[in-house]
């Protein structure tokens, strides 16, 4: 049994939720990593493509999602978002901490590539880490930019012609009780990593393996699991609006042009 960290399994208690508001159909998916949120929308009935840098991570996500794949519901893309071509318009973009890795102008080129694919009435969903006061050991090994605020997701969203439909901080106050521990083991396992590229340390990002960060020994999903995480969802939803929250999610959608916000 594949247990997933705290932090992971509360972001993906939330999207379903904020995923089962809205009618299935058709996602492309940017830094799909091990392929959690890929299995939660084709769980939820979705159909789509992921794109991913790492040619190892989109090996793995082949493998993983075989069936759906060979149901043409499913299309793994080892490929640069950015410069990707629009096959087709979408219903939903979505990516879980990609953003933080692009400097200013490919962020900006992010916007207007997600507007491009999505249809009229579609809509970006976008995980980033949040709180520049909690930048650590983490960030710099993964190959961040930026940490983001609400103000900066505003800011983002309206400065690229967007309107913005939904924000919230996440995993408070869980992630920040356990970061120290975080930063310990991080540090121990991957400090190596620093002499790497930001490049080549972006495209490891998605796979990671530290134990008892991105992994846990299966017995411990007798204590994490959706059940005893419940509380922590409640109190996660009950402080979103924390400046403290070390996850920022959001909903945008594209204004129609010559619109004004």
């Amino acid at each position: 049994m594949v247990v997933l960290p705290p932090g992971t399994q509360l972001q993906l208690m939330y999207l379903r939720e904020r995923l089962r508001r809205i009618q299935p159909g058709r996602f492309v998916e940017i830094g799909p990593g091990r392929g959690e949120i890929t299995a939660l929308l084709l769980e939820l009935g979705w159909s789509g493509r992921s794109y991913d840098l790492d040619a190892k991570t989109i090996c793995a996500l082949a493998s993983r999602f075989a069936k759906e794949m060979a149901a043409k519901r499913f299309v793994p893309v080892n490929g640069d978002f950015l410069s990707s071509e629009v096959a087709e318009q979408v219903d939903l973009v979505i990516s879980c901490m990609v953003m933080e890795h692009l400097d200013d102008n490919k962020q900006a080129v992010f916007m207007v590539k997600a507007a491009e694919f999505l249809k009229l009435e579609g809509v970006l969903f976008s995980l980033v880490p949040a709180s520049p006061g909690h930048w650590g050991i983490e960030d710099d090994i993964a190959g961040h930019c930026r940490r983001y605020t609400r103000a900066g997701v505003e800011q983002l969203v309206a400065d690229s012609g967007w309107k913005l439909l939904h924000v919230v901080g996440l995993t408070f106050p869980l992630s920040n009780f356990l970061l120290p521990v975080s930063n310990f083991l991080v540090n121990r396992s991957e400090g190596q990593k620093l002499s790497l590229s930001p490049l080549e340390r972006t495209k490891q990002s998605g796979r990671r393996s530290v134990k008892y960060k991105t992994y846990f020994p299966s017995m411990l999903g007798l204590f994490l699991n959706k059940y005893t995480l419940s509380p922590f969802h409640c109190v996660q939803k009950w402080c979103a609006r924390s400046e403290r929250a070390l996850v920022l999610f959001f909903e945008a959608q594209p204004l129609p042009r010559g619109s004004k916000q």
